[in-house]
């Protein structure tokens, strides 16, 4: 293992271990001795730390060193371009009643029916990025997208689940009884009763991203790929 590819594999470790740290087991100790406030700031420097270094050291690794599979095919870019769609729906929906979120009234939301992209899961914004991390391993299978794919989605999924313990402590019956009505793992069928507004906000949000794509990361993506 080269020096670059090693110390992208420390800051991945080190963003996902403050992320789940600072959240978990250090978050009281920390409110406690600097407040709130205090708490967010010390959080919010330490998660753009932690990915400054993630991302600089994303890019000192060779972005053609070893990939596992050619990525490039027209089959295995349709798929990652339709999980990606898939990525910016729920994305999308996650922002309208979500429990999940930090909001005053997150009991209430949590004691009514699932509405949109909760059909599909409760965790649509951590799946989002889950599913974002797939897809770009599928067409860029080299090391440095495997270990920042791999951090990504290990600091979703690992991490909605210690949400769902942190909610039901918080939060008690109501938390639990959106756990009993909704679903941790994906369920496609659900997608037929998103409704309209998460399916034309994940669809231009999918056609904006993958259109700048190109100037991000100097690889056209998405419908661009093609028509382009």
């Amino acid at each position: 293992m080269n020096e670059a590819l090693a110390n992208l594999i420390a800051a991945a470790v080190a963003f996902v271990g403050t992320h789940f740290a600072l959240s978990h087991p250090l978050r009281g100790t920390v409110v406690r001795t600097v407040g709130d406030k205090g708490f967010q700031a010390v959080y919010s420097l330490v998660a753009l730390g932690t990915f400054a270094w993630m991302a600089m050291a994303f890019r000192a690794v060779p972005p053609d060193t070893a990939p596992l599979w050619d990525g490039t095919g027209h089959a295995i870019w349709g798929l990652a371009t339709a999980l990606m769609l898939l990525s910016s729906v729920l994305l999308t929906g996650s922002f309208f009643g979500n429990p999940a979120l930090p909001d005053p009234r997150a009991a209430a939301l949590a004691e009514k029916a699932p509405h949109g992209v909760f059909h599909v899961t409760r965790h649509p914004m951590m799946w989002a990025f889950a599913l974002w991390s797939v897809a770009h391993v599928l067409v860029s299978p080299t090391p440095r997208v495997i270990v920042l794919a791999l951090a990504m989605a290990v600091l979703a999924l690992v991490g909605s689940h210690m949400q769902d313990r942190k909610k039901e402590a918080a939060m008690g019956a109501a938390w639990q009884g959106w756990e009993a009505r909704t679903s941790f793992w994906p369920r496609l069928g659900g997608l037929a009763k998103a409704g309209a507004l998460p399916w034309i906000g994940g669809i231009v949000l999918w056609l904006l991203g993958s259109w700048a794509h190109v100037w991000l990361a100097y690889v056209p993506a998405g419908l661009w790929r093609w028509i382009g």
